[in-house]
């Protein structure tokens, strides 16, 4: 990574951080983007560049990491095996804080109602990813793989309502735990 590059991701992270910070105190709806910029030390233009929205501040864009995790995962997986294996090393590969700051974001994408259309287009973007990938490493048609990245996608939902009731929970736990009550589909992939 280059040092303009290590700038822009170290600006990004800033501004980021101090918009769940407002966000905690505030509440997402109360803070403007105005208050983000000044806290974040940078100016309304810059944080725009940045994040072209305010909903933008919370999403979580770990796709690229979990699309990486997912293809490197042994080919012998069935898809919900190598789901579980890939949210496994994307968890595992990131530091305290970012994991605590994700799991912030992904706390607020489902509480927050303002966040709702912002997080369903992203939820909408990871299934299609999820069912090319595992359709790729199967080398079948991704319709084949509708009802199996639906049931992933869904037990990964329900776990994520869970937590957003009781954030005590540890989420990736959960989510590894009822995904290998679905392993189960992966004999019909695997055979």
């Amino acid at each position: 990574m280059t040092l303009r590059e290590r700038k822009k991701a170290q600006t990004r992270a800033l501004i980021q951080r101090a918009a769940l910070r407002l966000f905690r105190e505030h509440g997402y709806a109360a803070t403007t983007v105005e208050q983000i910029a000044e806290a974040a030390e940078v100016s309304p233009s810059t944080l725009f560049r940045y994040f072209p929205s305010k909903e933008d501040l919370v999403l979580v864009d770990q796709l690229p990491a979990f699309t990486a995790a997912l293809r490197a995962a042994p080919p012998e997986l069935g898809p919900v095996a190598a789901v579980r294996q890939a949210i496994r090393t994307v968890t595992a590969e990131q530091d305290p804080d970012h994991l605590a700051e994700s799991v912030e974001r992904e706390l607020l994408m489902i509480t927050v109602p303002e966040l709702w259309s912002a997080s369903l287009r992203n939820i909408t973007s990871a299934s299609t990813s999820l069912r090319t990938i595992l359709a790729e490493r199967l080398s079948r048609d991704p319709v084949d793989l509708r009802a199996v990245t639906g049931a992933i996608m869904g037990v990964i939902s329900a776990v994520w309502f869970d937590w957003a009731d009781d954030p005590t929970l540890d989420g990736a736990a959960e989510v590894d735990r009822a995904l290998a009550d679905l392993e189960v589909l992966d004999e019909r992939f695997t055979k």
